[in-house]
């Protein structure tokens, strides 16, 4: 008996428990179906757009890029031999400062200078034979005209004796036979002269030695050409050559750096070079330096490069001292100003739908207004408006993807600041 009054007992507790859990849950649902309630009523329209608003006013529009480049040398010239042949002697180190004309090496100049030798001999040779030859030739003339004017007399006077009967015509015919071979013997001479009036046998043997003296100079300037000297002042930058070695023509055996003036080569982009002018002055920043050299742009390149479509600009450092070498990495900030005292606004606060471009105008009581505008120039940052806004309106920048016409905003605290001036960067 007293068994079963137990058993009850636990059952009646059991029943108590999933009647507690069972309102519990009940409470629960009412709560939470509450606050959905509440939650649709807030999206609904309760609850106002909070936005982030900036002040348009005129300004300045600026853009500003980064211009970078290598720094290059005045000048950097390599110096190859014209010929092949062995090198004699070298007087340079690498690292030493050389003057313009200079020597710095020198191939062997030995076969050269035999050549030389030969040809001078052959000069003196041509130029004998040429007075022997002019000697022959005038002795010939002389001898053949005194033949003519001798047999041409005597050939005169047996004409005269004819004409009496004192010869007879076998006797005359001889006499005019010989005239006839002294003339013809005397115009060869006298046709062998060439339209300078020098006789064809000695223009012959002046052309030898023209030929002679020319090949002279020719080997002359041979052995001047393989003294290599310093085409400028500079310092030795490339040394690859030692007496003894066996180099080919066109080989690059020394290289003469002169930094006496250093340049920026800058490759910009057809924006950044639509923007830039020459005689721009430029503050060129040196990074393994830490030092910053004014500079002035001096070049840029009419047109783009046909694979990198980039456009290239050369910026002359002033200023440049020993510790500025070719190859260094440079950079500097660009300022240029695109549109004077101009209403610009955040490119983020622009709106295009169908082809037209708006902004969300804030009024002074919160109130939004979608209006079209007509944009201008733009940057990385801003947008010109050139019709469309007033000085000094509010436009909101942020949740733009909530706002109607007609709406009202809570403006974000602390916005409402004007814009900077905008910049855009990657300009090279």
């Amino acid at each position: 008996m007293a068994i079963r009054k137990l058993m009850g007992s636990r059952k009646l507790w059991l029943y108590a428990g999933v009647l507690t859990l069972a309102v519990v849950l009940i409470g629960a649902a009412v709560y939470l179906k509450k606050q959905g309630t509440a939650g649709n009523a807030a999206r609904t329209g309760s609850v106002k757009p909070l936005v982030a608003v900036t002040v348009v006013r005129h300004q300045d529009m600026y853009s500003q890029f980064v211009l970078s480049g290598q720094t290059v040398a005045a000048a950097q010239i390599d110096i190859a031999p014209k010929y092949a042949g062995k090198m004699a002697a070298v007087y340079v180190e690498l690292g030493q400062t050389v003057t313009a004309g200079q020597v710095l090496a020198v191939q062997d100049t030995r076969e050269i200078a035999l050549l030389i030798a030969q040809t001078a001999a052959s000069i003196r040779q041509a130029r004998a034979e040429m007075t022997q030859t002019k000697a022959a030739f005038d002795a010939g003339y002389l001898q053949a005209e005194a033949d003519y004017q001798r047999n041409l007399a005597n050939y005169q006077r047996y004409e005269a004796l004819l004409n009496t009967g004192a010869i007879s015509r076998e006797a005359f015919e001889s006499a005019r036979q010989q005239m006839i071979n002294a003339k013809t013997a005397f115009a060869a001479f006298s046709e062998q002269a060439t339209d300078g009036g020098v006789p064809a046998s000695l223009d012959i043997k002046q052309a030898l030695l023209d030929k002679a003296r020319y090949s002279l100079e020719l080997l002359q300037q041979q052995r001047e050409d393989m003294v290599l000297r310093a085409p400028r002042p500079g310092v030795i930058g490339f040394r690859q050559v030692e007496p003894g070695l066996l180099v080919q023509a066109g080989q690059k055996i020394l290289t003469v750096v002169d930094n006496s003036g250093i340049f920026v080569d800058c490759l910009v982009s057809e924006q950044a070079a639509a923007s830039l002018r020459t005689g721009m002055s430029l503050d060129m920043t040196v990074g393994s330096l830490k030092r910053q050299y004014p500079g002035k742009i001096i070049y840029i390149s009419p047109a783009s490069d046909s694979q990198k479509q980039v456009y290239t600009v050369r910026v002359a450092l002033e200023q440049a001292d020993g510790a500025l070498r070719s190859g260094m990495f440079t950079q500097a900030d660009v300022n240029v100003l695109l549109s004077s005292q101009t209403l610009f606004v955040p490119k983020q606060a622009l709106v295009q739908h169908n082809g037209k471009s708006y902004l969300f105008v804030i009024s002074a009581n919160s109130k939004v207004e979608q209006r079209p505008v007509q944009t201008g120039q733009r940057n990385d940052d801003s947008i010109e408006i050139l019709a469309g806004i007033r000085d000094g309106e509010q436009v909101a920048v942020t949740n733009l993807s909530r706002l109607k016409p007609d709406m009202t905003v809570e403006v974000a605290a602390g916005s409402g600041a004007q814009p900077e001036h905008s910049r855009t960067g990657g300009g090279s």
